[in-house]
């Protein structure tokens, strides 16, 4: 009577595995460190830009520190950041012909690594198109005010974070090279996930995919 006991219920199996990593997804922040520098620099750069007249006189000084800022947000961003909280990295390349090629990086995720959460994704993607926008209104500012001398460094900022941006929107879309098509798409995306994040569950990165356009 007993091993018969065990014999029906052999066959039954509880698999929780969805269930975990669902709550994973939604756990708090895994890696503090790489949210705090993902918009620690860009927001430091911004903030130095939009202070900086009433702290210092000096043109050149304030142009240097935002400078740097924007410099280190870009290496930060491009090859830190992006790979710890969304498993992404992009890079550029020229070949012997003097061709340039776009390569694009899913990072694999095994059992036993630590994937990225949602609370780090919604981050990483918010800053990494809100500051952008942001240069972008202190172009038009700088146009219409007049002050010219701060018009290269507010070009350097769009340029440096547009950068960063275009790289990982087409790496998140796999190298598609219609920025149109993708941008329009990844922005709906987006803005349904952060109006509706319990209704959307993103696709995990199922292994390591190497694009090149």
């Amino acid at each position: 009577m007993k091993q018969a006991l065990v014999d029906d219920t052999e066959d039954v199996s509880l698999d929780f595995g969805n269930e975990e990593e669902l709550a994973f997804r939604k756990a708090k922040i895994r890696h503090p460190l790489a949210t705090f520098f993902h918009l620690f620099f860009r927001v430091s750069a911004i903030v130095t830009y939009v202070s900086c007249d009433w702290f210092s006189k000096s043109f050149v000084g304030c142009f240097v520190t935002v400078l740097l800022l924007l410099s280190l947000d870009f290496w930060s961003v491009k090859n830190v950041t992006g790979r710890l909280l969304v498993g992404l990295r992009w890079w550029n390349q020229i070949d012997e012909d003097g061709k340039s090629h776009w390569i694009f990086e899913a990072r694999k995720v095994s059992p036993n690594s630590i994937a990225a959460t949602e609370a780090e994704a919604r981050i990483f993607w918010l800053g990494l198109i809100i500051c952008p926008m942001i240069w972008i209104v202190f172009f038009f500012s700088t146009l219409f005010s007049l002050k010219l001398k701060w018009l290269a460094l507010v070009v350097a900022g769009i340029s440096l974070q547009a950068a960063n941006l275009y790289g990982y929107i087409l790496c998140k879309m796999g190298g598609n090279s219609d920025i149109s098509k993708v941008t329009a798409s990844f922005l709906s995306q987006t803005v349904f996930q952060t109006a509706c994040p319990g209704d959307f569950q993103k696709p995990g990165l199922k292994g390591l995919e190497i694009h090149q356009h």
